[in-house]
């Protein structure tokens, strides 16, 4: 009985690693074992980066912020503290957009919350 090669099999393997790797540098691209290895690697990157992303935007979230209620005349401590004395309830995405897009309404989220720090 002749034995089993698995011809078709490992190439469609090696074609699938090298087709994910189309427009990586070099060796990476159109080697298997460089390929799969750098594959590899960019998925962990991928699965880090996916919950990272979170992280940096609540960042900048916070930037745009603190920025904003310091032309208010507020630290951004101050401010999120006076808007939950208020009861105001508002995230920090929608606050945010609110203090790049429209300061108007950032100015009035910024009075109620002075309003109820100096109670």
């Amino acid at each position: 009985m002749p034995r089993v090669k698995g011809g078709t099999v490992t190439r469609k393997r090696r074609k699938k690693v090298i087709k994910l790797a189309k427009g990586y540098y070099g060796a990476k691209h159109i080697l298997f074992k460089v390929a799969n290895q750098q594959v590899m690697k960019s998925g962990n990157y991928a699965f880090r980066d996916r919950r990272n992303k979170k992280r940096d935007f609540r960042r900048l979230w916070i930037t745009r912020i603190n920025a904003a209620a310091r032309i208010n005349g507020l630290s951004y401590s101050r401010l999120m503290h006076g808007l939950k004395l208020a009861g105001i309830e508002v995230n920090r995405k929608m606050l945010a957009d609110l203090a790049v897009a429209d300061d108007k309404a950032f100015a009035q989220f910024a009075d109620a919350a002075k309003q109820h720090l100096n109670k």
